[in-house]
């Protein structure tokens, strides 16, 4: 990975935005400027992220991050960015839950300011576990911590998303509720297979990929019956099988202070769903950068989130049990790898990368989903 280029992912100049968000800034906090501006080394894929400080006598925090809209320039990962969606679902998990979350500030959903709608929200102090290089990579803050430290960082992780999902009323999530018919996993699925849908439009299809939705159809799980229904439908909102997810469940999602999670972040795939897609995706994500490190001759870290200890943990602080889980981290393999296509086809569209004969050279964990589908991963 360190020979391969950071894929841009926004063609927007740092200082006309800086200066934007002054102006921004002094009409919602009179006499304030923006100061300091930067962009995180660590900024996602996704929407942007511009961290500052606020010049002002008496501001509500001194320092602050900027979550942006992508720039529908830089070819972005989504169709679409639902700010408001994302500022709701903070301040609904702040307002029911023990989980840190950004103090949410302020959401401007008028695009002209900056160009398009953003959020700001109180920066949190503390470090990330990075993605590039890989946090399983000898180097990394985690990697050189000892195995009671990362011992801890795994509990209080796994915590999280136990009280994300028994803490937060789901009834209070129904704006995040994903639209068609049937249970709340049948909806998310479906929503994938039109976000692949849009990912390939115009390219060439991803043979692996259309062979892990066949293999979804073929060992579906069984679905809950609520009590005088016969026919499989959707359990009722507010059942232990419907809960608020926060989507994008990773450890790379979280700033911790030492080893204890100090700000959730990233809340823009946050649905009502099965408990097991947040835990499905914690553990796959993972195993995709521990596969990594092993593929380059490391050792990696093999004993944090391990499934079968990730299992066992949140169900002794849940009381629920797991289910289904080679579905839910295939699935979430899957997932990963539909947004692994889009981000390499803008590497393409930018031509950072040639266009490959055969797109699934394009999934960099191709290997490790093609031996989920065949029953040889686990």
């Amino acid at each position: 990975m360190s020979g391969t280029p950071r894929p841009r992912t926004t063609t927007r100049d740092p200082e006309d935005v800086t200066r934007r968000l002054s102006a921004w800034l002094a009409t919602r906090l009179p006499g304030a400027s923006a100061v300091a501006a930067t962009v995180p080394a660590t900024n996602g894929m996704s929407s942007e992220t511009l961290l500052f400080d606020i010049d002002h006598p008496r501001p509500p925090v001194r320092s602050c991050a900027l979550r942006l809209a992508a720039d529908p320039a830089a070819y972005t990962v989504f169709p679409t960015y639902d700010m408001a969606r994302q500022y709701r679902t903070m301040r609904l998990v702040a307002e029911h839950t023990d989980v840190p979350v950004p103090r949410a500030l302020w959401l401007e959903e008028d695009p002209a300011p900056l160009g398009a709608p953003f959020f700001v929200m109180e920066r949190a102090e503390g470090r990330v576990p990075p993605d590039v290089m890989p946090y399983t990579y000898e180097g990394s803050w985690l990697y050189a911590a000892t195995d009671a430290e990362r011992a801890e960082l795994e509990a209080a992780t796994v915590s999280v998303l136990a009280r994300i999902h028994d803490q937060v009323p789901v009834k209070e999530a129904e704006f995040l509720a994903l639209p068609g018919s049937g249970s709340a996993l049948r909806r998310h699925v479906a929503a994938q297979r039109a976000y692949y849908a849009w990912v390939v439009d115009g390219r060439q299809p991803s043979p692996l990929i259309e062979r892990g939705f066949a293999w979804l159809a073929d060992h579906w799980p069984a679905e809950p019956v609520e009590a005088g229904d016969s026919h499989g439908t959707a359990p009722a909102a507010g059942t232990d099988d419907t809960v608020l997810t926060w989507g994008d469940a990773r450890i790379g999602n979280i700033v911790y202070d030492g080893f204890a999670p100090a700000a959730v972040l990233d809340w823009e795939l946050a649905v009502p769903g099965p408990r097991e897609l947040d835990l499905g995706w914690m553990i796959y994500l993972h195993r995709f950068f521990q596969d990594l490190a092993e593929s380059g001759g490391g050792r990696g870290l093999p004993e944090l989130l391990r499934r079968d200890r990730v299992e066992e943990r949140y169900a002794g602080l849940t009381g629920h049990t797991p289910r289904a889980m080679d579905f839910h981290t295939l699935y979430a393999a899957l997932r990963h790898a539909v947004v692994m296509l889009r981000v390499a086809y803008r590497q393409v569209h930018f031509g950072e990368v040639p266009v490959p004969a055969d797109p699934d050279v394009l999934i960099l964990h191709r290997a490790a989903l093609e031996a989920m589908i065949e029953g040889r991963y686990w």
